[in-house]
């Protein structure tokens, strides 16, 4: 369910928030219009305000025309190639797809800048909102699990990035690196405090599904010690989050990625976009702006509309970026796994037997033969007057299954028959709902089936390639593609920041 009225709200929201640690700009210029900021934040409605601008960053961070971050997270990876008209066709992401990119690069600069946005009005909410009523210490603790979120993303991307915690005058705009330990430490400060308030998923209000609950919290929490490399805490925040029974694997994995199951049984964290705001080319938000609530980002990355037929299928065609690799479907052949990979990837074939057809023939920029079906462009997730403007398939960040895997995972990596079995019991459940046996494997073997099921359940979903980086199998994998060892494993810091911030240190790698 889309929670409309959310988003009837935003437009008037971001301009109460609109002062950004990012930009001197907005400090600069006397706000005409516009609440102080010592003047809000004194009510249950004004924090409430105030939270939503926060989540708002979600939507804008994932749908930033061509600068998205589940672009800047899918591109480097063996999922796809870019796509897109030609080579000179967004050479950001061009660049991705290749390891080329350096600090200059746009999309890189734009994933910095959002989590930043999003970390700034979540300071304002921690640091300002007087916890004296049980509305506002909920507010206060979401603001934390988001903070929470938003720098395991920048930690996981960036490494040693700025630890700010409150708002900064124009003079303390310099910030240094800070270390892993301490930003982890401070990230898992945020999830615990946000556990210790917030209330379990189906103690929400219906409208309220698109906010963090307490399985959200512990969730980020176990992937942030997954990520640390401290298993038995990771799975013991993920075991707290399948016994809480709070979530259940769909049992319909061909409609996951569709309209139908948003914020459904196996939604854990998820950014919603609406299809009807009626948005044409003369309404559409490009750029800057940070009120994004429809999806630009599924449009662009549909199989290219010159050259594509859907048949009876309901896939129309998009802008041609983001086309699966050969490896993508092959996975799946290799698994017989059936069920994922009609739900997730076609070949040519399958696209003739829905009674499409592709004319553009293997000569298309990085076509490889296939079409990406997870996240697809279909005719009715959109929206009028103009269907390719107004996309509402929300982003799932955080689900059910993926849970399930991390905590194998985390088993698998504690050792022991004990701890393998339980690993197996895990993935069980994931593959059962894929139409699967259960598999059998221990030690190696057992890990190699790990990294095969992430592959083909979490597909297209933006975790493929951090994945390989915190396996160390990505100059493996990816090194074909131009990946190159002690540069690629983190983003480079972003020119803008190495610009203006005297003190902070570039990335090795990073130029």
């Amino acid at each position: 369910m889309k929670n409309n009225a959310l988003y009837k709200t935003l437009g008037a929201i971001a301009i109460f928030i609109s002062i950004s640690s990012c930009s001197k700009d907005f400090l600069e210029t006397e706000p005409v219009g516009k609440v102080a900021i010592d003047a809000f934040y004194n009510t249950d409605a004004d924090a409430l305000k105030g939270l939503i601008a926060t989540y708002d960053i979600l939507q804008w961070a994932n749908a930033r025309d061509w600068s998205s971050v589940y672009l800047v997270k899918t591109f480097p990876s063996d999922e796809s190639t870019t796509g897109g008209s030609s080579v000179g066709d967004q050479p950001p992401l061009q660049e991705l797809d290749i390891f080329t990119y350096g600090s200059g690069n746009s999309a890189i600069r734009a994933v910095f800048q959002s989590y930043y946005y999003g970390i700034y009005r979540a300071n304002l909410i921690i640091n300002r909102v007087k916890p004296e009523t049980e509305a506002r210490k909920q507010i206060i603790a979401e603001a934390q699990c988001l903070r929470g979120y938003f720098y395991a993303e920048l930690v996981s991307m960036f490494g040693n990035v700025p630890l700010i915690l409150t708002e900064l005058t124009p003079s303390e705009y310099s910030q240094p690196n800070s270390t892993k330990v301490a930003l982890y430490a401070q990230i898992e400060a945020d999830l615990k405090a946000a556990i210790a308030v917030l209330p379990v998923k189906s103690a929400q209000a219906a409208e309220d599904k698109f906010r963090v609950s307490k399985g959200t919290a512990q969730s980020i929490l176990g992937k942030v010690y997954l990520y640390q490399e401290k298993w038995k805490d990771a799975a013991d925040n993920f075991d707290l989050v399948i016994a809480s029974n709070e979530y259940q694997l769909s049992p319909d994995y061909s409609t996951l990625f569709k309209s139908s199951q948003e914020f459904g049984v196996e939604s854990i964290f998820e950014v919603s976009y609406l299809n009807d705001q009626k948005v044409d080319w003369g309404t559409m938000q490009w750029g800057g702006n940070r009120a994004m609530e429809h999806s630009i980002t599924w449009q662009l990355t549909g199989p290219r509309g010159d050259y594509f037929n859907g048949g009876t299928s309901g896939m129309v065609g998009g802008w041609g970026f983001n086309y699966p690799s050969a490896s993508s479907y092959q996975i799946y052949v290799a698994n017989n796994d059936i069920v994922r990979r009609a739900a997730t990837v076609w070949s040519q074939a399958d696209l003739v037997a829905k009674g499409g057809s592709w004319t553009g023939g293997p000569s298309v920029w990085g076509y490889n033969g296939y079409f990406r079906v997870k996240y697809g462009t279909f005719v009715a997730e959109t929206g009028s007057p103009v269907g390719e403007l107004n996309y509402g398939t929300n982003l799932r960040l955080l689900r059910y299954a993926d849970v399930l895997l991390m905590d194998a995972e985390a088993y698998y990596r504690l050792g022991g028959a004990a701890n393998e079995a339980k690993a197996r019991a895990e993935i069980k459940k994931v593959r059962l709902r894929a139409g699967l046996l259960e598999i059998t494997a221990s030690g190696t073997a057992l890990f190699n089936a790990i990294v095969a099921e992430r592959q083909m359940e979490l597909a297209f979903e933006g975790v493929r390639f951090l994945d390989l980086v915190r396996w160390g199998m990505a100059p493996q994998v990816l090194g074909s593609k131009g990946f190159v060892t002690g540069k690629n494993e983190l983003y480079p810091i972003p020119l803008d920041e190495m610009t203006n911030n005297s003190k902070i240190v570039q990335n090795p790698g990073g130029y």
